[in-house]
C-alpha cells in the first residue's frame, strides 16, 4: 500500500462532514484509497447490479442502517438519485458518515453540488505524484513520462503499453465517448491521435478543426467535455 497525500487532507476534515466525495479518473486508486482510509466503513460497489438492485427497494433505511457506522459506496455516478435522500439524512444525522466514491465527470459534479452543497467535502485524487513514488527508481525519464503514475503500472508493474491501450480501449473508446454522443468513432480517434501528438504545445482549436474536418467550436466542446472527466486531451 502506498500511501497517498490526499489521505492527510481527507484526515483534516473527518471532524467536520458527514460527506466525502472522492472522485477522479478510473484505475487512479480510488477504492484502494477509500478502503484502507475507511476500513471500517461497510463497502458496497454501485456497478454491481444486484447492488443497486437492493438499495433501490428501500434507499432510506438501506443508508440509515449502514451510515450509522460508515458506509462507502462506490461508482455512485451510477446510482445519482441518491443524494437527494443522502441530504436529508445527514440533516437530520450528522453523525451519519457516507464516503461516496466514482469517476469524475461534470454531470456527477453538478449533482453533488447540487444536493450536497455545504455538507460534503470533495476531493479529486489522481494517479501518483513525483512525491509518492519515492520508492522507485525515477532515473528513466523516459520511462517516468510513458508509463506516467497509475497504479496498475507502478504498484502492480502491468507493462504501460499493455495498460494504456487497454486504458484508452476501456474508458476513452468507450465509456467517454459514449457519454459525450460522439457519432463519428474515425474523426474521433483521429482527435485523440493529434492531441496526443501535441502534448507540450499551445492548444489550437482551429488547427485541429481544419485537420480533421469539423468546426472549431466542435473541438472546444469535445475538448471541454473530456476535461470534465479528468481526461485532459491537451496532456494525455
Amino acid at each position: 500500500m502506498i500511501n497517498r497525500e490526499l489521505s492527510n487532507e481527507i484526515k483534516g476534515v473527518m471532524p467536520y462532514y458527514s460527506v466525502f466525495v472522492i472522485t477522479g479518473p478510473r484505475q487512479s486508486g480510488k477504492t484502494t484509497l477509500c478502503k484502507s482510509h475507511f476500513s471500517d466503513y461497510a463497502y458496497y460497489n454501485l456497478e454491481d447490479p444486484h447492488t443497486r438492485e437492493q438499495i433501490e427497494i428501500e434507499p432510506r433505511p438501506f443508508l440509515e442502517k449502514y451510515g450509522k457506522n460508515g458506509i462507502i459506496l462506490d461508482e455512485v455516478q451510477r446510482y445519482p438519485e441518491l443524494f437527494s435522500t443522502i441530504q436529508v439524512i445527514v440533516d437530520e444525522r450528522p453523525d451519519y458518515k457516507f464516503v461516496l466514491s466514482g469517476s469524475s465527470n461534470f454531470s456527477l459534479m453538478h449533482k453533488i453540488t447540487q444536493s450536497l452543497a455545504g455538507r460534503a467535502a470533495l476531493f479529486s485524487l489522481l494517479p501518483f505524484s513525483i512525491s509518492e513514488l519515492t520508492g522507485f527508481d525515477l532515473s528513466d525519464t523516459d520511462d517516468l513520462l510513458f508509463g506516467g503514475g497509475f497504479p496498475a503500472v507502478r504498484a502492480k508493474q502491468t507493462p504501460a503499453y499493455l495498460f494504456c491501450k487497454n486504458y484508452y480501449n476501456t474508458y476513452i473508446e468507450r465509456d467517454v465517448r459514449q457519454l459525450i454522443n460522439v457519432k463519428n468513432i474515425s474523426k474521433f480517434q483521429t482527435f485523440i491521435r493529434l492531441c496526443a501528438g501535441r502534448i507540450g504545445s499551445e492548444f489550437n482549436a482551429s488547427s485541429l478543426s481544419n485537420e480533421i474536418g469539423v468546426s472549431a467550436l466542435t473541438i472546444l466542446y469535445v475538448s471541454n467535455q473530456l476535461h470534465s472527466f479528468n481526461v485532459d486531451p491537451i496532456t494525455q
